[in-house]
């Protein structure tokens, strides 16, 4: 099997222990690992694949807890490097009662923000792997190059583009720079998802079809389409295949749409997808490949955090059969 690398940031979340209330009421939190490419390959890891991470952690006690995580989770940290330049990046979430987010970061800069394009090496990457990427870290910084030069080295070798914007306007000094940003990297991934709470702000079109078939520009192959609870969509130049969620006790959607991808990416990996044959595999084991990253994703908001609440391969398989 092929490798997943995930590129960007690896932060701390701060949970609260409290739901329901504004960040600035909450009196206490939990420390959990956190970043949406970490949680992605934490997942791929945990379901069986081989998952690297590429990054920058500060030389402080959280980048320390944070590459412990990683380990544990069996994430490859070979191309994790480490900074006294800038500290590890934070993030303060609070939980409205619905279990739905707010966030707060502190990263001005923070150590992935400083990761250059010349500590990315074209030779890590080969025909067959997967390339995972997110718009929180496309910000104007020497990471942004990096993103740049690590997507170029693995489409050139043969290997997968898969883009989740995962918008976070806090991030952002202007919601248009986001925007923007994201519409500049589309093009040049084969596969993106996009939720439902991000197609029209990406888009700028309101009627889902139209903005989900604008996104066929440039390399794209493929466009997922989560929906949270009710499932996604998975478009294939013009075809169009359906999924069910599943009902689970929602305590914290962190990491749902991270856990989503991850179990999509590993069962690309396990069904020896290359950049030729994506759309044939796709076609092929859509089913299957759909009903495994919904129950991940699903599976993912019954705990607390996100790489800390990832479902078991069993349990996963498990919910598939109800």
């Amino acid at each position: 099997m092929r490798t997943m690398y995930s590129i960007g940031e690896v932060l701390i979340d701060f949970i609260p222990l409290q739901k329901g209330k504004a960040l600035k009421d909450v009196l206490e939190f939990e420390r959990a690992p956190g970043g949406a490419p970490a949680n992605v390959a934490a997942a791929v890891a945990k379901y069986g694949g081989k998952a690297a991470m590429i990054t920058k952690l500060g030389n402080d006690a959280f980048g320390d807890f944070l590459l412990e995580q990683l380990q544990q989770a069996g994430v490859n940290t070979k191309y994790v490097l480490r900074t006294s330049e800038a500290n590890t990046g934070l993030a303060f979430v609070s939980l409205r009662a619905d279990g739905e987010r707010d966030f707060s970061f502190y990263r001005k800069p923070s150590a992935d923000l400083l990761l250059h394009e010349n500590e990315v090496e074209e030779k890590w990457f080969t025909e067959g792997d997967i390339l995972h990427f997110c718009s929180v870290d496309l910000v104007e910084s020497p990471m942004k190059q990096a993103h740049i030069k690590a997507i170029r080295s693995a489409k050139e070798k043969g290997g997968i583009i898969s883009f989740d914007p995962n918008v976070r306007l806090p991030l952002w000094e202007h919601p248009e720079d986001c925007r923007r940003t994201i519409l500049e990297f589309i093009p040049q991934a084969h596969l993106v998802k996009i939720s439902d709470e991000e197609l029209e702000f990406i888009t700028g079109i309101n009627e889902v079809d139209l903005a989900i078939q604008s996104l066929f520009v440039g390399d794209i192959k493929a466009v997922i389409f989560t929906k949270g609870s009710e499932g996604a969509e998975l478009y294939v130049k013009g075809q169009q295949f359906q999924s069910t969620g599943f009902t689970v006790d929602v305590q914290d959607t962190t990491g749902a749409g991270d856990a989503f991808i991850g179990g999509f990416l590993y069962k690309l990996l396990e069904k020896g997808v290359r950049q030729q044959n994506l759309e044939e595999v796709l076609h092929e084991y859509h089913k299957e490949i759909l009903t495994y990253a919904n129950a991940s994703g699903a599976l993912t908001t019954t705990g607390k955090g996100a790489i800390s609440s990832l479902p078991s391969k069993e349990n996963i398989l498990q919910l598939m059969q109800i």
